[in-house]
């Protein structure tokens, strides 16, 4: 997926790791390595976004920066993450709206921040379908 010059090779993943499930499939199951965390921190401006979605804290994220692999589950977390935020730049055209919608309480999420939703696969998953929603027109 390509976003306002954002690339999955800019991360260091298989370039269509956003869009082919097969590749994003093994791409998990091989793991991430770690310094893809810092990368999504960066990315996303928010550390602890980052720390709830691996189940830490923000002071102990360092310890994942500089894993040579990440588990299975938190290799998938962090990927769906950055999925989700692809995705979500995409809906609303800007980094900003994107960052803005994210952190803002959305009825359609029973109330909830999209971002409060993404330490589980289900919560990101209900983010996603609201998403779409979105891009049908189906609501704002």
């Amino acid at each position: 997926m390509t976003t306002g010059g954002l690339r999955a090779d800019h991360f260091e993943l298989p370039p269509n790791v956003f869009e082919n499930t097969a590749t994003f499939i093994e791409t998990v199951r091989q793991g991430i390595p770690g310094k893809i965390v810092r990368h999504a921190v960066e990315l996303l401006g928010d550390r602890d976004l980052l720390a709830r979605v691996l189940g830490t804290t923000a002071r102990n994220l360092g310890r994942f920066y500089r894993k040579e692999s990440l588990s299975r589950k938190h290799s998938e977390a962090v990927l769906e993450t950055l999925r989700l935020y692809l995705e979500t730049l995409r809906v609303w055209d800007s980094a900003e709206a994107a960052r803005g919608w994210l952190n803002s309480r959305v009825p359609a999420l029973n109330g909830e921040e999209p971002t409060n939703l993404f330490d589980t696969s289900e919560g990101r998953r209900w983010v996603r379908q609201v998403l779409q929603a979105i891009e049908s027109g189906e609501f704002s």
